[in-house]
Formats: C-alpha cells, structure tokens, sequence
C-alpha cells in the first residue's frame, strides 16, 4: 500500500505533519518514530533467532532418537 504513494504523496503527508505538529514537534515526533522502529526490529530479530534455535533443537532430538 505504501510503494504507491510517489513523491507528491509524500510531500503532502510531510505537509500536513508539519502543519498538524508544528517545525518543533515534528524533529521529536521523528526521533519516536525512528526508536519505535529500531526497538521493533530488535525484537523481531530476537524472536526469529529464537524460533530458529528451537528448530535446530527438534532436528537434533530427531535425529538422535533415529
């Protein structure tokens, strides 16, 4: 949904953030959203990395019972 908004779509929602939180929230506002992002991704790492070991944990006592 996101990979058809083009520049001028961009450029209007920049727009209107600007306008709704003013030039001084809007570096704040940014900030949030990037550590939100950053802690979001860490998290999915983790938990990928997670489901792989329990994976690599069931094919060892597969084959260890075989």
């Amino acid at each position: 949904m996101l990979t058809n908004i083009g520049i001028p779509g961009l450029v209007l929602i920049l727009v209107i953030a600007l306008i709704i939180f003013g030039p001084k929230k809007l570096p704040e506002l940014g900030k949030a959203v990037g550590q939100t992002l950053k802690e979001f991704k860490s998290s999915t790492r983790e938990l990928t990395s997670d489901v792989m070991e329990e994976l690599e944990d069931e094919k060892s006592k597969t084959k260890s019972k075989k």
